[in-house]
């Protein structure tokens, strides 16, 4: 019987609550989820990526059916290399969706075998960004409410209090 695998790429700079929620519900729809943790220096990321994959295992816990790892170069190699051609995206908002569009036709265009499934974050998570998070962290805000415990420590670390 074959499994059912999807992946759920992003840059996860850091996860937040929204990425959790996507992760949780899309093991409710999977039976195998793999976290592709892009690896896009030029995003200039807060984290290192052995750092985002450890937040990500941190704040998921060890979840049957679940795997978090790096994901250099193209999606559709990634996707090839898995044997898993169902990707998952969220979508916060309607300006999300015409990068999101672009880049599911671009993947299926190199792999016709892909299809992109669209999600939308719980509504108390639906405006959060990892940029905003950042943003907010930077100038002092308390980001607990948009994060997990570890990655409030990890901010906390990055982001001192004076």
């Amino acid at each position: 019987m074959s499994r059912r695998r999807a992946i759920y790429p992003g840059s996860f700079d850091p996860v937040t609550n929204g990425h959790l929620d996507l992760i949780t519900r899309s093991l409710g729809l999977f039976d195998e989820v793999i976290v592709g943790v892009a690896d896009n220096e030029a995003k200039s990321p807060l984290f290192t990526t052995e750092e985002r994959v450890d937040l990500i295992r941190r704040s998921v816990g060890d979840q049957p059916g679940l795997s978090v790892e790096p994901l250099n170069g193209l999606l559709v190699d990634f996707c090839r290399r898995r044997e898993s051609f169902v990707v998952i995206r969220g979508l916060r908002a309607v300006s999300d969706f015409e990068f999101e569009f672009q880049m599911a036709l671009t993947n299926r265009r190199l792999e016709p075998k892909i299809e992109t499934i669209f999600l939308t974050p719980r509504e108390d998570c639906i405006f959060l960004s990892s940029r905003i998070v950042k943003e907010v962290a930077r100038l002092g805000g308390d980001v607990s409410p948009f994060v997990s415990a570890p990655v409030l420590d990890a901010l906390t670390e990055k982001f001192p209090k004076a």
